[in-house]
């Protein structure tokens, strides 16, 4: 099932910026779309003070990859728009060149609910430049916000200490994809269920849910409004007790728990959604037990996030369910990821590849060049470290991570005990060969991920930095380019031997992706 057909019955290929046509546009012009690119999708720094970050929307941007193509419908849109001086944007013969165009791309990606962190490629696109260039927009915006709200779900979850977390925020999301995909992403992330309808029938997503307040004063008193829930949904009583007064509430529904036991049913749970959540929750609890409900669950909502969590955990509230919304659903105190999308090699075919290096007064900003793939070591099965490395020229014996920011800083991986490459082929000359697992599968790979990690790494408050690095040969490479963009050396035997100002050759022998 394609689940973005399903919501737009069309080809997105318009889901772009107005630049990445111009751009291409200047490309067909300047007769270079045959040579060949590749570009990296990365981030510069991890959402919410986080230690991680969980890698998601990958399902959704082969989706959108499988049927890259513009409709009759984009393409007369296009021809419509025009210049400053009236006249078309762009000539009819671009036009057609994208009526035949075909993605043919390669893409190497991190599997979604993969730990990842920043200047790490979560994706790789190798083919041909135009095609490269025009689906920046579309993957950044596939990737940068599932993988945002797939962190700040982790994270809650983790608060959470294995407890349930229900994803609560469709209505209080940016949006109708916006709450679809934050669904999705929330449930990469660990959630254990949603309130989102449509994404529980689009991802099978398990659904969750209890009544509102509108309900309890539809009726002229709160126990004549349980009594006609448990009438009506018998298997699905959680009663939500805060209309009125909470503690009266925690005994009318213990009276509506007795009349659902004597009819062979049994009080699921309460919900709690204002108030002292924490006091609030143990008098709850003490009341539930003495009445004979040990088992009936507590939910708390209200606009919960981690930081509550923990602290409410920290007080020892008797919660056992959380209903989270509107801070996970839109990734609340982080609106976006940051995500980059940067050319890091060109060349003609059949050429050797030409590196390029983006410059910046930021040193963090400064990008990395190369055909890239991640390299994580473990000790013992624990995560340890990544290195970047270049595909085209892998160390034959030694593995020297390099901390970017201080070449003195440099670790070598004797020690490891395994090790695994984060990048694998998606697509290949635009062909999915990526067999996408099911989202439960993607779920657990996110718990086991972050299982495997040091404690320290998932602390809220100053987490632990693990450490990432640039294999030594590629950290060489990247100085020598920086220096010669920067006209602080000539010297070709000191600066290396690239072809253009910020590139350098590589190696016709080099193994990195390889295009006919």
């Amino acid at each position: 099932m394609n689940h973005l057909a399903s919501l737009y019955a069309r080809p997105l290929a318009l889901l772009t910026d107005l630049y990445q046509l111009t751009m291409a546009y200047g490309y067909w012009k300047a007769g270079i779309t045959g040579k060949e690119a590749v570009f990296h999708l990365t981030f510069r720094d991890p959402p919410f003070g986080s230690g991680f970050t969980v890698a998601c929307g990958l399902h959704t941007a082969t989706e959108l990859l499988a049927d890259f193509r513009f409709t009759a419908q984009d393409l007369s849109y296009l021809g419509g728009l025009t210049g400053n001086d009236g006249r078309p944007l762009f000539e009819e013969g671009f036009l057609s060149y994208l009526d035949k165009l075909e993605f043919r791309c390669d893409l190497d990606a991190v599997p979604e609910g993969t730990v990842v962190f920043p200047h790490e490629p979560l994706l790789r696109v190798t083919g041909p430049l135009l095609q490269c260039q025009i689906v920046e927009t579309a993957l950044l915006n596939c990737v940068n916000f599932q993988s945002l709200v797939a962190t700040k779900s982790a994270r809650i979850c983790l608060a959470a200490q294995g407890q349930p977390v229900l994803e609560f925020g469709l209505r209080r999301a940016q949006g109708i994809d916006g709450s679809v995909c934050a669904s999705r992403a929330a449930y990469v992330g660990g959630c254990a269920a949603t309130s989102n309808l449509l994404a529980g029938q689009m991802f099978q997503i398990p659904v969750r849910g209890t009544h509102a307040h509108s309900w309890v004063m539809c009726f002229d008193d709160e126990p004549a409004a349980f009594e006609a829930y448990a009438r009506a949904l018998p298997n699905n009583c959680v009663f939500l007790v805060d209309t009125y007064d909470t503690l009266q509430g925690v005994h009318h529904a213990v009276e509506a728990g007795r009349r659902l036991r004597r009819e062979g049913h049994e009080l699921v749970g309460i919900r709690l959604d204002s108030g002292d959540l924490a006091t609030l929750s143990i008098q709850a609890r003490r009341i539930l037990d003495e009445a004979g409900f040990p088992g009936a669950a507590i939910m708390a909502s209200n606009d919960l996030d981690e930081w509550i969590i923990a602290d409410l955990k920290q007080q020892k509230a008797a919660i056992t369910v959380w209903g989270v919304g509107t801070k996970l659903a839109t990734a609340y105190d982080q609106p976006a990821l940051g995500g980059v999308y940067k050319l890091s090699a060109i060349r003609s075919p059949g050429e050797p590849w030409t590196y390029r290096v983006k410059l910046s007064e930021q040193t963090g900003k400064i990008s990395t060049p190369g055909v890239l793939q991640v390299r994580r070591f473990t000790r013992q099965g624990t995560p340890w470290l990544d290195i970047l490395f270049d595909e085209n020229r892998p160390p034959e014996r030694r593995w020297i991570c390099v901390d970017p920011l201080d070449a003195t800083r440099q670790i070598e991986t004797h020690d490891a005990t395994g090790w695994e490459d984060l990048l694998v082929p998606v697509f290949r000359q635009g062909r999915l060969v990526y067999d996408r697992p099911p989202l439960a599968r993607v779920r657990e790979r996110t718990l086991n991920q972050l299982s495997r990690f040091h404690e320290g790494v998932k602390r809220f408050v100053t987490p632990y930095t693990f450490p990432v690095g640039l294999e030594k040969g590629l950290f060489e490479t990247k100085t020598r380019l920086v220096r010669r963009a920067r006209g602080l050396c000539q010297d070709d035997a000191r600066c290396g031997n690239g072809r253009t100002q910020g590139g350098e050759s590589e190696s016709e022998s080099g193994t990195g992706p390889r295009r006919p």
